[in-house]
């Protein structure tokens, strides 16, 4: 075993190790240190004793204090439940025009709705409900089914767009083009013809065509004057709100291959409570009446 001797250069004991001609000094840790590293084993020693520490085949070490993170969870969830239980049977016992007219009631069912909204609605209508391609935008006027009272919304939430509800509304835009309804040309008149509706036809001539097969296609859902029908889920096509895009390639694949978004029946899925808070949130957005 080498013998420690003492360094030169610094005048500091070695431990007497040596690799390849270099010494190391003898520079023990510092006590507070060792100490501190001695309590922390200690401390972690008396945790795995006392809380669930060690992974066990199927289970795990429950500790002496059986603690549980998920009962603690649970606990708290029950007592937001508690907490909650009597805005939620008011709301259950009352009309939705009676929740509105109730301040504390409102907040509360405003507070319940948007947290609603951003679970289940927000992955489609955005998480501000503005929308977006295929996905209406919940803050404006222009409502496809229903004219966006407030009973109008709540029916639509609870019982869909094209869904497995035997109330939902539904009704199919056919595929002009793919079923060989309308030829090609005739199908480029009828998009000249819709563009013109809102003043951005190209070709005049085509649009007139256009409106001759407009009036024995497509008036029977979008009106005589292309209006749209809200019963029917028909838009309307005189304004620049468009679900799916209003340039002239969107309007022609919309009119060959058809549309019919499908809204979930959220009545299957929810509650009635949250049903009406999402009915009352949606409708205070600014849209509809």
């Amino acid at each position: 075993m080498a013998t420690p001797e003492t360094d030169e250069a610094t005048g500091a004991a070695t431990t007497g190790h040596e690799w390849d001609g270099i010494r190391e000094l003898n520079r023990p840790l510092p006590k507070w240190w060792l100490w501190t590293f001695y309590a922390c084993i200690v401390w972690a020693v008396g945790y795995w004793l006392l809380m669930p520490a060690w992974p066990l085949v199927t289970s795990y070490t429950k500790g002496f204090l059986g603690y549980s993170q998920r009962q603690s969870v649970a606990q708290q969830l029950d007592a937001a439940k508690a907490a909650k239980a009597e805005f939620r049977d008011k709301i259950a016992a009352s009309e939705l025009d009676a929740i509105v007219a109730d301040p504390e009631l409102l907040r509360f069912a405003l507070a319940g709705g948007e947290a609603a909204f951003g679970d289940n609605c927000a992955p489609c209508h955005g998480r501000g409900a503005q929308g977006a391609f295929g996905y209406p935008n919940l803050r404006d006027d222009s409502w496809l089914w229903g004219d966006g009272s407030l009973a109008a919304v709540h029916q639509t939430i609870q019982h869909g767009i094209r869904a497995d509800d035997p109330k939902t509304r539904t009704n199919q835009m056919p595929a002009f083009g793919r079923t060989a309804l309308l030829t090609e040309p005739q199908i480029a008149d009828v998009g000249e013809y819709v563009l013109s509706l809102s003043g951005r036809a190209d070709d005049q001539a085509a649009a007139d065509r256009g409106a001759k097969i407009f009036a024995a296609s497509c008036t029977p859902c979008h009106g005589p004057e292309g209006k749209g029908n809200q019963e029917l889920g028909a838009p309307n096509l005189t304004d620049e709100l468009w679900l799916y895009a209003g340039d002239k390639a969107t309007v022609l694949e919309t009119i060959r291959n058809g549309r019919g978004g499908v809204m979930p029946a959220w009545g299957a899925r929810l509650d009635p409570e949250t049903i009406k808070e999402l009915a009352i949130y949606v409708h205070s957005l600014g849209g509809g009446r």
